[in-house]
């Protein structure tokens, strides 16, 4: 029997999600609660509690006689009204799907991609799910990826590992302090998983999201490079310098700075003295 997983959303072709144009698969639920979440609709599962559906202007959801909020998305208008009115952090825009299912829409776009990645949400609390989906992907061709905020430890599925050709890890702070303040979970396993990761010339991409006034990020930074650096002997990697944007994010964190470009560009080279060559900033 296929593992199903709940989908939020499966973007065709997307430029930003790993090397080359790639189709992009977001599972709902996470471990974690970033302050400063560009998603914040993913982070937990739907509780049915019905709240949308008289909200919705077009009709879009109702409730099933199952008692399961029911989404007609030939209905539905995308205007986000559910998502601003629901009280769980969670989205009725969703479908149950089997890795067969979820791989149908992924070979529509063959051969203009050049390979999956999923995300989330956090997509490795789905790991049975994702080494399917994976398996399906490596008979076309396919790369595959993996974007994580590292709270799953990797070396408990190697099975994973292997059909997966790269992970892109987020670092939201290093200081463990920092992290639980940031994301309301300390770090531990995150810079565990990096390690791990690297030695096993898996560790495609990590990624920090710039927030100045959310914790100290030129101290996280200068931290981060000097634990990742000594990685660089084994395998050649990227690191992602993202400035913290106001879009999408809930309301009671909307207010956080935004950082300048000259700011980026001088993380970026505290990062370069290190021995970084390969830095993206967005």
């Amino acid at each position: 029997m296929e593992t199903k997983a709940v989908v939020n959303r499966i973007i065709p072709f997307s430029s930003v999600d790993g090397p080359g144009n790639r189709t992009a698969v977001f599972l709902q639920g996470c471990n974690i609660d970033c302050k400063y979440c560009h998603n914040p609709e993913t982070r937990h599962m739907c509780v049915d509690c019905g709240a949308c559906v008289e909200q919705c202007p077009v009709g879009a959801l109702s409730m099933g006689e199952n008692g399961k909020v029911e989404w007609k998305e030939d209905l539905c208008v995308q205007c986000d009204t559910c998502i601003h009115v629901c009280l769980h952090g969670s989205s009725p825009r969703t479908h149950v799907m089997t890795a067969g299912e979820t791989y149908e829409k992924v070979k529509k776009q063959i051969p203009f991609i050049r390979g999956i990645t999923v995300s989330g949400g956090e997509c490795m609390l789905q790991p049975q799910f994702l080494l399917e989906l994976f398996r399906l992907a490596k008979e076309d061709g396919l790369s595959t990826m993996i974007d994580s905020n590292g709270m799953v430890p990797f070396q408990d599925y190697p099975e994973l590992l292997e059909a997966t050709d790269g992970v892109m890890l987020d670092i939201k702070a290093f200081d463990r302090e920092e992290h639980k303040n940031v994301t309301g979970a300390y770090n531990d396993i995150v810079l565990a998983n990096a390690e791990y990761l690297a030695q096993k010339s898996k560790l495609f991409e990590v990624r920090a999201v710039i927030v100045p006034d959310l914790y100290d990020t030129e101290k996280s930074v200068r931290q981060m490079g000097a634990f990742l650096a000594p990685f660089l002997k084994i395998h050649k990697f990227r690191i992602k310098v993202i400035a913290y944007r106001p879009m999408g994010v809930r309301e009671i964190y909307s207010h956080y700075e935004v950082p300048s470009r000259d700011y980026l560009e001088y993380l970026a080279g505290i990062l370069r003295e290190q021995g970084f060559d390969d830095i993206i900033i967005i």
